[in-house]
């Protein structure tokens, strides 16, 4: 009845605006009719990322719940973990609306939020409200009138350290100016320094984008590990707009959903030839194949948003259920035992 019950809503919520139907989403999971199972889990699906402990490797992109209104609901939605945000220092309203689109046709979503979002303080506070459970983790960004950046993601950090069981660096948002520079091997490990200072012991992962030269990705790397960061997500959005057929395909923003999934599987396969790092795997996940195919290209775990737009909020929970049915009828009794397994398929 409930799956029945979502798809209906998911009916309804595609004849009104992108930004005003998520709004909406985000209620909903305070109400009954949520299907909210809990962390689907098994022997097989557990695993270990940087020190975290998941019930499985299915978690939630940043941008789904900015101001962590909905963590207590979206901890029992089915996810192996969750991550909240991005949050800046000072709250900012973002850039002018309409700033969502729906790609029906492509499965897909183009968005130039601008990193808007309350501001950390308040987003912490919410934080260290929240039940225990499954690891929690908060993206950091920096305020787009900010003229020191990489304080920005240092002040977050420092605000948000007590109350999250990691953080990701994001630099690799295409909604706020000249924020990827911060890519930059210098740049970046400037950044890092200051974050990794601000940190204690939280793992901290670094976001990149999909639309890296292959040949960057070394530097990334060398950086990241020198830096001492935990792990890398791969991918954020793409400004690449090759094959799409919706006519918002011009629309300005970073794309994300179906078109993302070769291009993100691309770059993870490399990064997994170049570091022992843990590597989340984003960009088009919406199955249990998509999920299993970032796995065997090098991911550890992954992340999913767009999915649930098409999918509704249970695709979480039918993609772990579906993962962990694929892998017993081949036999895997764990995850790291198909890490990477082919990685060539996508180098």
């Amino acid at each position: 009845m409930k799956h029945w019950a979502e798809q209906t809503a998911l009916k309804i919520l595609c004849r009104i605006d992108p930004e005003g139907a998520h709004g909406l989403a985000l209620k909903a999971l305070h109400t009954p009719f949520a299907d909210l199972p809990g962390p689907v889990t098994s022997d097989r699906l557990r695993t270990e990322v940087a020190g975290l402990a998941m019930p499985n490797p299915v978690g939630l992109a940043a941008g789904f719940d900015k101001n962590a209104t909905a963590v207590a609901p979206l901890m029992q939605a089915g996810f192996g973990f969750l991550e909240i945000g991005a949050a800046t220092p000072l709250p900012q309203p973002g850039n002018p609306q309409p700033r969502l689109f729906r790609l029906s046709e492509d499965q897909a979503a183009i968005n130039r939020f601008g990193f808007n979002n309350e501001g950390s303080t308040a987003i912490t506070a919410r934080l260290a409200k929240r039940p225990n459970g499954i690891p929690v983790g908060l993206n950091l960004g920096a305020n787009k009138t900010s003229t020191d950046r990489a304080a920005d993601f240092a002040q977050v950090m420092a605000e948000a350290e007590p109350h999250v069981d990691f953080a990701t660096v994001n630099v690799s948002s295409p909604n706020t100016e000249r924020l990827r520079d911060l890519q930059g091997p210098a740049a970046l490990a400037a950044l890092l320094d200051g974050v990794m200072q601000a940190r204690g012991t939280t793992p901290v992962f670094l976001k990149i984008a999909p639309d890296l030269e292959i040949e960057e990705l070394p530097d990334i790397v060398a950086v990241s590990e020198n830096a001492g960061v935990a792990g890398i997500i791969a991918t954020n959005t793409t400004l690449d707009r090759t094959g799409l057929q919706s006519r918002h395909a011009p629309e300005k923003g970073g794309l994300s959903g179906q078109p993302l999934f070769e291009k993100s599987t691309h770059v993870l396969a490399h990064l997994s030839g170049l570091t022992d790092l843990p590597l989340i795997g984003v960009g088009g996940v919406a199955s249990a194949e998509q999920a299993l195919a970032k796995i065997k290209a090098g991911a550890h775990a992954v992340q999913l948003y767009t999915g649930l737009v098409y999918g509704g909020l249970s695709l979480a929970a039918r993609i772990a259920r579906d993962l962990d049915a694929r892998l017993a009828a081949d036999g895997v009794t764990s995850l790291r035992d198909i890490i990477g397994t082919e990685r060539a398929r996508w180098t």
